[in-house]
């Protein structure tokens, strides 16, 4: 992603970002649209998380660098997330090392587990890499620690226990499921503390901002009319 791209995607809001998805993203018959919004994900802690006065909108843009975790036993017999065709993890070796900079660390953890696969150590490590965020598909812990560092940390919950209970880190830099979205290493994840979390497909990034100037107008257009009285339904038949 170029500073040219991160700059235009920094005027959007993670609405505009699914309002581009859902036109240009192909969706498989029988499948829903997500639009790239992870659902059920929320701020936690890092990065002075605050939503700060009126009309304040704090974003972070990055690449993903994903981490895919597995079950240290089966779950009822079977896992429904996808998996690595092999670990690509040394033995000895720790995830976080792994981690490369100026990415948001995407972390999908197995369905129905209580504990936490991100704490205040792999936490540690990710900020003094130089990581811009953090997105656990389930839970974190040590909430104490994790505010006090400057990378901003997303998670579906809490736990108290370690992620040893229940899970080990397997691969890095594979394609990872986050509810019903895919996020493969590279994708553009947009962070919008107001609004949510959204990914742009790498391949879509382009015709993205393309589409969001042109819808962007559009909106201010049809606010205008409305603001001056006219209805909905003229307003969208004048500028849709």
């Amino acid at each position: 992603m170029s500073d040219d791209q991160l700059r235009r995607l920094q005027k959007y809001s993670a609405c505009d970002i699914s309002d581009a998805l859902l036109k240009l993203e192909k969706v498989e018959e029988g499948q829903r649209a997500s639009a790239g919004f992870l659902d059920g994900i929320v701020p936690y802690a890092g990065g002075n998380i605050s939503l700060g006065p009126p009309h304040t909108s704090i974003k972070v843009i990055a690449p993903a660098f994903t981490i895919q975790f597995q079950p240290k036993a089966p779950i009822n017999g079977s896992d429904s997330l996808p998996k690595a065709a092999s670990s690509n993890i040394s033995p000895g070796s720790q995830w976080s090392d792994l981690v490369q900079p100026n990415a948001i660390v995407v972390v999908q953890q197995p369905e129905g587990q209580k504990c936490a696969v991100v704490g205040g150590i792999h936490a540690l490590n990710i900020d003094r890499k130089g990581a811009k965020g953090i997105l656990v598909s389930g839970r974190i812990r040590d909430i104490e620690e994790l505010r006090r560092l400057k990378c901003p940390i997303w998670a579906r919950g809490t736990s108290t226990v370690g992620a040893s209970a229940e899970a080990k880190a397997y691969a890095t830099q594979v394609p990872i499921r986050f509810g019903d979205v895919t996020i493969k290493p590279g994708d553009i994840v947009f962070c919008d503390l107001v609004e949510g979390v959204v990914v742009i497909p790498r391949g879509l990034l382009e015709d993205v901002t393309k589409f969001l100037k042109e819808h962007s107008e559009a909106e201010e257009g049809i606010k205008y009319a409305v603001r001056n009285g006219m209805s909905v339904s003229k307003a969208f038949a004048m500028w849709r």
